[in-house]
């Protein structure tokens, strides 16, 4: 038999990339090893020590803050999370057999670990609707929210409904008991894995071949899940963190595995043998794949500037995701290549043998392309400036018990006080009072003549010359209404007290710190902004030596990312679509555009990477710019749309996940990684390429000199083929 492989070309000492590659080839069995130690002992260690997940919202400084601070220190109780048992019985509640089940059914509550007092709908004035069928009882709880036990909040939960009747109803509501209802997860991991395998078989015909990137991404991921549990009890990293870790976890891993894997098909295919084949695979692809986790990361790590709380957490652990998925990709990938590779070749030479050679599709669209650049460049732009349109009107919040099911006790128990004590009821007001009674009157009567308010119960003595206000806003919550009496509270109604008083008043409580925390996010975002493009431009100009690149880079980018939000934007706040997938109308969570922007941003910039390296090598030999972006499009075209579209059916998946900020982060990344791969690489980017010509890759001297060179590609490679491209 004639042996076709070809030999390792003489040439210069072997890059870091080429050495690690062929130390894993070599080593399978041990980096295999190495890799399924790790996980399993972050995963064990994760088990033994627990983990102390939890939600950091505080904004030291902001008034809200300041007010709960105060409570902390003069009545902790009052400083406690609360539950609402809310009972309804359209017979009314005073009926003697309603009664004794309601006093009976709270006295059991009141014994239940962490509940510090109950009250009584029979004793304390307003607990009852005017016509006496709704009401409510208070369970004060000597713990916040996010440090309260679940299984304690579920104990609540069942002892307060097994009073029900055939008349009486119980529902119960508050901050922990959504809590419990989101904690049960949804099918949306499981879907995205099965969809993302039925397309990586059909691209390439095996599925032993197909199964090789979802390993990858499920040792990284798994691995970095466990070494989050781990921090999560020496920082504070926020709930929701894990899901977002698997979201994006699954999404480059298998990106940058297929990646890596399509490049050593290529060799593959150009004659090499299995190991000099994955050494070349790691070392022009893996180049990329760790230029463009190094973007993400950047992308990512640009949330630290915020200081918001647990979101640097949750940057810090999704950008160990897709660190550990850039090292899977470039140590584990070998070693299965080595222990599987002569069965993946056979169905790589069977199905190449099929199909023949492909690309010319993408050459006759890019020609088309470049024949109208304007016309693509404009009316694309046109388009996704009508998507980001909006974003203009995105109103940020933390949504509340209003846009949950209408199945959970908690969205039940909302509509229920809404229908007996009006809408405001829901979200209140507290204004914390330094001062002595009077001055604590005086602010009552001022808040009771504001317009937007529709209640103010007589203040609340807790401690020595401290009071508490309850203010009931006319409008639920969420809506704008609520915030413009918060704003109009402390900017006109309030001071003049104080002035006249000499008394602290400070407005807080849940819905005034949502309000402050919103407040915070816009007025950091443009500095988030502005380090994120600044990184990632800076990395672009170092790669790839050019001015208008990077600058060509942050505004498709920024379009894109733009295009997400706007979608996101329609179905999350105005109700658009959103009654298929279960979504109520209502504000954006006041983090998830940064979150999206980050994560979004990074992964536009990573197909950026994977097409500019081909044009750019394709350059370098030719210094033909027309052809070279032809020929980057012909050779990346079809793995970044197969990544892309992997990428799509993971985060759309997170759709069905019950969680509404999973919701928005998953639809928001899948229409970002949707839109880049579909508009802008495939219009735009040749579009504005072909109008730059070779301005394109203009650098000026003074600063071609200052700059050091960082290659992504091997251009005295004997055979043209690309950066993870494939034939």
């Amino acid at each position: 038999m004639v042996d076709n492989t070809r030999a390792p070309a003489d040439g210069p000492p072997a890059s870091r990339f080429a050495r690690l590659a062929g130390w894993s080839y070599r080593h399978r069995w041990l980096a295999l090893l190495v890799w399924l130690v790790a996980v399993v002992g972050v995963s064990v260690g994760a088990q033994a020590a627990g983990t102390a997940y939890r939600n950091d919202f505080s904004l030291p400084g902001t008034e809200s803050q300041r007010a709960l601070d105060t409570l902390r220190a003069e009545a902790p109780v009052a400083a406690g999370s609360t539950v609402q048992i809310v009972l309804a019985d359209p017979d009314g509640l005073r009926t003697p057999d309603t009664q004794r089940r309601v006093t009976a059914m709270l006295a059991e509550v009141d014994a239940l670990p962490h509940v510090a007092a109950v009250g009584d709908p029979y004793r304390d004035p307003g607990s009852l609707s005017a016509d006496g069928t709704i009401g409510y009882a208070t369970v004060t709880l000597d713990v916040q929210a996010t440090d309260m036990p679940a299984e304690d909040t579920k104990t609540i939960v069942e002892t307060a409904q097994r009073a029900e009747s055939d008349g009486l109803r119980v529902e119960l509501g508050g901050e922990t008991v959504q809590g419990v209802e989101e904690g049960g997860g949804g099918p949306a991991e499981g879907i995205g894995m099965l969809a993302a395998l039925v397309i990586l078989v059909f691209l390439f015909g095996s599925l032993l071949a197909a199964s090789l990137p979802l390993v990858i991404a499920i040792f990284a991921v798994a691995t970095a899940i466990g070494l989050a549990m781990l921090a999560s009890n020496v920082a504070t990293i926020a709930e929701f963190t894990t899901p977002l870790m698997i979201l994006v976890g699954l999404g480059v891993g298998i990106d940058y595995a297929l990646l890596l894997f399509s490049r050593f098909r290529t060799e593959i295919l150009a004659g090499y043998d299995r190991a000099e084949a994955t050494r070349r695979a790691v070392d022009t692809a893996g180049r990329t794949v760790l230029f463009a986790g190094l973007t993400v990361i950047v992308a990512l790590l640009g949330l630290v500037v915020l200081g918001l709380g647990s979101l640097q957490g949750v940057a810090v652990a999704v950008g160990l995701t897709v660190l550990a998925t850039m090292l899977a990709a470039l140590t584990l990938l070998p070693a299965l290549l080595g222990l599987m590779g002569g069965r993946i070749e056979r169905s790589i030479h069977k199905r190449s043998a099929k199909s023949g050679r492909d690309g010319q599709g993408w050459r006759r669209w890019t020609l088309g392309i470049q024949r109208r650049p304007w016309t693509a460049a404009l009316l694309a732009t046109v388009a996704l400036l009508a998507l980001s349109a909006p974003v203009l009107g995105m109103r940020l919040g933390i949504a509340d018990a209003g846009n949950n099911a209408e199945t959970k006790t908690s969205r039940q128990a909302y509509d229920l006080l809404a229908e007996g004590f009006g809408p405001g009821f829901n979200g209140p007001l507290i204004v914390v009072v330094e001062g002595d009674r009077a001055d604590a009157e005086a602010a009552r009567e001022a808040a009771r003549g504001t317009d937007g308010v529709a209640e103010v119960p007589p203040p609340v003595p807790l401690g020595d010359d401290v009071s508490m206000l309850i203010v009931v806003s006319d409008a639920k919550p969420q809506d704008a209404r609520t915030q413009e009496l918060v704003d109009r509270l402390r900017a006109d109604v309030l001071p003049p007290v104080e002035r006249t008083t000499g008394a602290q008043l400070m407005v807080g409580g849940p819905t005034a710190a949502t309000v402050d925390f919103a407040a915070a996010v816009s007025a950091r975002m443009p500095l988030f902004v502005l380090v994120v493009v600044g990184l990632s431009s800076l990395l672009l100009l170092l790669v790839f030596r050019s001015v208008l690149i990077p600058i060509k880079a942050a505004v498709l980018n920024l379009l894109s990312v733009g295009a997400s939000l706007g979608v996101v934007t329609l179905v999350f706040q105005h109700g658009w679509l959103g009654g298929p997938l279960g979504i109520q109308p209502g504000p954006i969570e006041a983090f998830v555009p940064i979150m999206i922007f980050a994560i979004a941003f990074g992964l536009s910039m990573d197909y950026e990477v994977f097409l500019l390296a081909r044009m750019h090598e394709h350059w370098e030999r030719h210094r033909d710019a027309p052809a070279a972006i032809r020929e980057g499009m012909a050779t990346t075209g079809r793995i970044v749309t197969a990544a892309a579209a992997i990428m799509v059916v993971v985060f759309g998946s997170f759709l069905l996940d019950p969680g509404r900020m999973l919701k928005q982060f998953g639809l928001g990344l899948a229409v970002a990684v949707l839109v880049d791969a579909l508009v802008i690489r495939c219009l735009i980017l040749p579009a504005v390429m072909h109008l730059f010509g070779t301005r394109a890759w203009w650098l000026p001297a003074p600063l071609a000199r200052m700059l050091p060179r960082v290659a992504l590609e091997k251009v005295e490679d004997p055979h043209p083929e690309p950066v993870g491209g494939v034939r």
